[in-house]
């Protein structure tokens, strides 16, 4: 059965989640804010900027990674480092959830090739997904068939993970490893501010092959992003599950 919140009441308090950012004003959008609604604080840490990562999830309730400019296969140490991280919140049955770059980064630390697209496509703008039959099972709420994506590299499904959605030109549009770990290629946490941002700061990655134009973005999130929200929202309280034994104090 899956843990519903009672939307009456104030949520629990929680332990934080572990907000891992890749760019020095980058945000964790959507997704912070529905977690903080849940009673989830919020542990903002940018490694790629010195911030150290936790040695066990002893002190956090789950760990999102996000998305960021670079690739999974620079030969950084910071993101190495962030690679192999990734197997504390697997060992520990924690909840992790890793977005674009997180997600890329998760197949990667599973020892599963990331790269670009062969004719060079990338997906820039709003694309369809097709939702497995695990994806579509996976919280009380329709997976999106339509989904904001901002990524030049994928990779198909990893040994050990399940397939919850996949794409055209990159397979893997969801995975799940275990009953807690997720990597999702495309971008739930997104919101208006950051589209429009994004589309004016880096205007030339419209230019690639397979990109959408500006204008496509804005319309797109009128048309598509209500079921993309309604989604997001059930799947977090899904991922994140009841608070642990202990994990708050219970009432009088």
């Amino acid at each position: 059965m899956q843990w519903t919140a009672d939307p009456f009441s104030p949520p629990p308090p929680r332990k934080p989640v572990l907000i891992v950012l890749h760019g020095e004003h980058s945000s964790s959008g959507r997704i912070g804010r529905l977690l903080r609604e849940l009673g989830a604080p919020l542990d903002i840490r940018r490694p790629r900027f010195g911030d150290p990562l936790p040695k066990t999830m002893r002190d956090h309730s789950g760990a999102v990674f996000f998305g960021g400019p670079m690739s999974v296969n620079d030969e950084e140490d910071w993101l190495k480092r962030e690679i192999d991280w990734i197997g504390a919140p697997l060992k520990e049955n924690k909840p992790f959830l890793g977005i674009c770059l997180g997600a890329q980064l998760l197949a990667r630390h599973l020892g599963h090739n990331v790269g670009a697209h062969p004719e060079g496509r990338v997906e820039v703008g709003y694309y369809p997904i097709r939702p497995t039959e695990c994806g579509r099972s996976l919280c009380d709420c329709p997976f999106p068939t339509r989904v904001y994506q901002w990524h030049r590299e994928g990779f198909d499904c990893p040994r050990g993970a399940v397939l919850l959605a996949e794409g055209e030109d990159f397979e893997a549009q969801a995975i799940q490893v275990g009953d807690k770990a997720f990597g999702l290629q495309f971008h739930p946490d997104v919101t208006y501010a950051m589209i429009c941002k994004w589309t004016v700061t880096a205007q030339e990655r419209m230019e690639q092959p397979g990109a959408q134009l500006r204008q496509r973005h804005i319309d797109g999130w009128f048309q598509y992003d209500g079921a993309v929200a309604r989604w997001t929202s059930a799947f977090l309280r899904r991922w994140l599950g009841p608070p642990e034994p202990g994990e708050f104090a219970p009432a009088e």
